[in-house]
């Protein structure tokens, strides 16, 4: 099947525009079923998605969806029922030993027992990265999230919010090429949520790492994203894409708090709201129905 999802401009979209081989993830007619106690459970249906390397895409959606779902199978933390899925080429699994992503999830899972300093050096640790290099590397990522004076500290003398501000430096710690994000701002307080979601979408740009980012929040999704994608309800499909189409159009990297108070910001907010809304399937010139599964919790 192919990824001729309807989008709400009739500019090319950036998957056509690349190589089948740039893919950072490529999802085909992929379902997800559970089974519970009363039946069986349809999260995700007939997903086609490809995420090119480099691009961001945001996934957003009423909650039961299917969003964290199709997160987890990327991140070979799950495995579809049908369809196929590959990362950078390669199956989940292998993409998984290969260390080609980082996760940042809605719980920080931080090591009670490690520092702050030690829970984000971790990842470097496992991977023979040099101690001067290491201590480096922590040091920068500690004061992009704003917990440089609190690197001898541990999880419990943190708030959840700071625990979760550990856990994305942690994600960022190798600059993986793809980073799988389940909504890892929602514990923060407002100012410290725009400075992350500023400072991740220079980061996305410096390391040229693909992001796939899950979030409710449609400020949020517009203002990081290539493409916001929307999800309908259970069974979890696709049925819209929206491009961004903002003033920083130049360059994601360029994209300050000054975008958040123009007109095109909130024209991108206003059409995100819409597609949510809207929800209607739609069809393809050839009458086939385009609207795709997503994830379903």
């Amino acid at each position: 099947m192919s990824d001729q999802i309807p989008t709400t401009t009739s500019a090319i979209n950036l998957g056509a525009t690349m190589t089948a081989d740039a893919a950072a993830v490529r999802v085909r007619g992929v379902n997800k079923q559970f089974q519970t106690a009363t039946g069986i459970v349809h999260a995700l249906e007939n997903i086609d998605l490809t995420v090119q390397s480099g691009e961001f895409v945001s996934l957003i959606g009423p909650s039961g969806c299917g969003k964290s779902t199709l997160m987890r199978l990327i991140a070979d933390l799950d495995d579809p029922t049908s369809g196929e899925l590959t990362v950078f080429g390669k199956t989940a699994t292998q993409a998984r030993l290969d260390q080609d992503y980082g996760i940042a999830f809605q719980q920080a899972g931080l090591l009670p027992w490690r520092s702050v300093a030690a829970n984000v050096a971790l990842p470097l640790e496992l991977h023979g990265v040099a101690s001067a290099t290491r201590r480096t590397r922590v040091a920068e990522l500690l004061d992009m999230v704003g917990l440089t004076e609190f690197a001898d500290r541990f999880p419990d003398q943190l708030s959840g919010g700071m625990q979760q501000r550990v856990a994305i430096a942690r994600s960022l710690a190798e600059q993986p090429r793809l980073l799988l994000m389940d909504e890892p701002f929602g514990a923060l307080d407002e100012m410290t949520r725009e400075k992350m979601q500023t400072d991740l979408v220079r980061i996305a740009a410096d390391t040229g790492a693909a992001v796939v980012f899950v979030t409710h929040s449609i400020p949020e999704a517009v203002f990081l994203s290539d493409r916001v994608v929307v999800m309908s309800p259970r069974p979890g499909r696709i049925s819209q894409i929206v491009e961004m189409r903002l003033d920083a159009a130049d360059g994601r990297e360029e994209r300050d708090d000054d975008l958040r108070e123009a007109s095109s910001f909130f024209e991108m907010v206003t059409e995100v709201r819409e597609a949510l809304h809207g929800g209607a399937d739609h069809s393809t010139g050839d009458g086939a129905a385009t609207a795709r599964g997503v994830d379903t919790r």
